[in-house]
């Protein structure tokens, strides 16, 4: 097995490490020579990639995978990896067995804090997520012509080490913003990676939400990030008067319960399916920091 990452960030680095946990080869891109050196220092074989050019170098590590994972977000004109191979993926990826392809739960658009699963029907509000929309299709049918399995795996709020409300509670950048019934799911960044290799290991395609068992009120996990630090929580802030980026208020125009249960069914366990003990855990193992 070998696995090709490309964006391999935060969730592409856990994917890593998840896979190279049991000795599996792994290849990575990223955007600057800088995190390419750190990707290395972790044993990922890692190349530069711009989403513009496949240079020689990526293009000969391609040959050989047999696992692709997509982690870059797509741009107006599309995703960057089907511009440049999507026609001709087969042919420069030979090794081809299986395609994962990140997207996020904001595809589904706004359910008015209902419960969504894989069968509904995407409504999506931002132009970032009718993007991710498009490239789910189309990875999808990638994966249909060249007869290889294909993952759309749909992701909540992303925390963990490094990435969570205690940083943000130091930081002193933590808000406890407070818009009636609005809800929301997250996801721990390793059960990211444990999941994405329960589906490649398995060769299962379709789309799966990688979400929590609890969503939950975004100012009820700053709180309890706060308890279990012994610091005050920031005082509350009503959403409709708070001060926001347009990406920051988009965030909130988008209000459902987004339910696991088809991976479940599939066979995964979450390490982490709910945020307080999840918290707990980072806290406890001094990991928080990253």
């Amino acid at each position: 097995m070998h696995v090709m990452i490309f964006g391999c960030g935060y969730s592409g680095t856990a994917i890593a490490k998840a896979f190279m946990a049991d000795g599996v080869r792994v290849s990575g891109t990223t955007r600057s020579n800088d995190k390419a050196a750190a990707l290395r220092g972790q044993g990922i074989d890692a190349f530069v990639f711009d989403g513009e050019v496949l240079d020689k170098e990526l293009s000969k590590a391609m040959q050989d995978a047999t696992h692709l994972v997509q982690s870059i977000a797509p741009r107006e004109n599309g995703d960057p990896l089907i511009k440049l191979a999507g026609d001709r993926l087969r042919e420069m990826m030979p090794k081809l067995q299986w395609i994962g392809y990140l997207s996020t739960v904001g595809v589904y658009g706004d359910h008015k804090g209902g419960w969504v699963t894989e069968e509904t029907s995407c409504t999506p509000v931002s132009g970032r997520s009718k993007e991710r929309l498009e490239a789910e299709d189309s990875w999808m049918a990638i994966g249909a012509e060249g007869h290889i399995p294909a993952a759309v795996l749909r992701l909540s709020g992303i925390y963990g080490p490094g990435r969570n409300a205690f940083c943000n509670l130091k930081r002193g950048t933590a808000r406890r913003l407070i818009k009636k019934d609005q809800v929301f799911n997250r996801i721990r960044v390793e059960d990211i990676g444990a999941a994405t290799r329960f589906l490649a290991e398995r060769g299962l395609g379709g789309i799966y939400n990688v979400t929590d068992d609890l969503p939950g009120p975004p100012q009820d996990v700053i709180v309890e990030a706060a308890r279990l630090m012994g610091v005050a929580p920031p005082p509350e802030q009503p959403f409709e008067t708070a001060e926001l980026t347009p990406m920051a208020r988009s965030f909130y125009g988008e209000n459902k319960r987004v339910s696991n249960a088809k991976l479940k069914a599939a066979g995964f366990t979450f390490a982490f399916p709910i945020y307080p003990a999840s918290l707990a855990q980072l806290m406890q193992s001094n990991s928080w920091r990253g």
